[in-house]
């Protein structure tokens, strides 16, 4: 099963460090993030990869050229400014009957396997899969008279979910693609078409959305904090 990587966005939200290279090369412990979201498929056995580029994709080519991966690596310049429903689209024709897409800046160690049993046991054409959402700031619990009893720091919210990537699709799913968004545009014609069911996963998830986010997962590396890393 082929699985497409969104590597093309610009990264602005980690600007300036994204000006000279692409959000998905940014390093964790020394090796770009993209490549450890590649890892969390293969030790699971998903080696097939297709990477959809865009900003800066000659960085990302350059790498993989002088790269020596035991993986099937294509890679396909989907354009600078496409958004992310049309980079999945771009890629439709070297697709198989089912494929994977995520991001390439999102690591949490999904269980494939688990994925692909729920997605198979649906009557839907995509799977995406959620993860509890992650509070950015910390919060108080107080008592009925508006007490402070205690804080607590970046909670996880377990009653909301949110979308991690790690999303599974027939091919059959291109005959009601819509948009170019994925996100915004393509998801939510599927909901009106009752054809997308989610994972839910509880475990853990981050996202390199800037670069504080990427100076946090270097601390958890230096920590052995790798909670995205699978036994396969």
């Amino acid at each position: 099963m082929q699985v497409v990587i969104l590597c093309g966005g610009q990264g602005t939200r980690a600007y300036p460090h994204t000006q000279s290279i692409p959000k998905p090369m940014l390093p964790i412990a020394g090796k770009p993030i993209v490549m450890h979201v590649m890892q969390v498929f293969a030790d699971q056995g998903y080696t097939d990869f297709v990477l959809a580029l865009g900003y800066r994709k000659e960085v990302i080519e350059d790498y993989f050229d002088r790269k020596a991966l035991d993986w099937n690596v294509e890679l396909v310049d989907t354009g600078a400014d496409t958004l992310t429903g049309g980079r999945v689209f771009r890629c439709r024709e070297m697709l198989g009957e089912r494929f994977i897409v995520t991001y390439a800046d999102g690591l949490a160690a999904v269980p494939l396997a688990e994925l692909q049993a729920f997605h198979e046991g649906h009557d839907g054409l995509a799977t995406l899969t959620s993860v509890p959402m992650p509070c950015q700031y910390g919060t108080l619990n107080l008592d009925p008279a508006g007490r402070i009893e205690s804080f607590q720091e970046k909670p996880i919210l377990r009653d909301h979910w949110i979308n991690a990537g790690y999303a599974m699709f027939d091919h059959a799913v291109f005959d009601h693609w819509e948009g170019e968004n994925l996100e915004t545009e393509v998801y939510p014609a599927l909901v009106k078409q009752n054809l997308l069911y989610s994972f839910q996963y509880p475990g853990l998830f981050k996202s390199m959305d800037s670069y504080k986010d990427q100076q946090e997962f270097e601390q958890l590396a230096s920590e052995g904090k790798t909670f995205w890393q699978t036994l396969g």
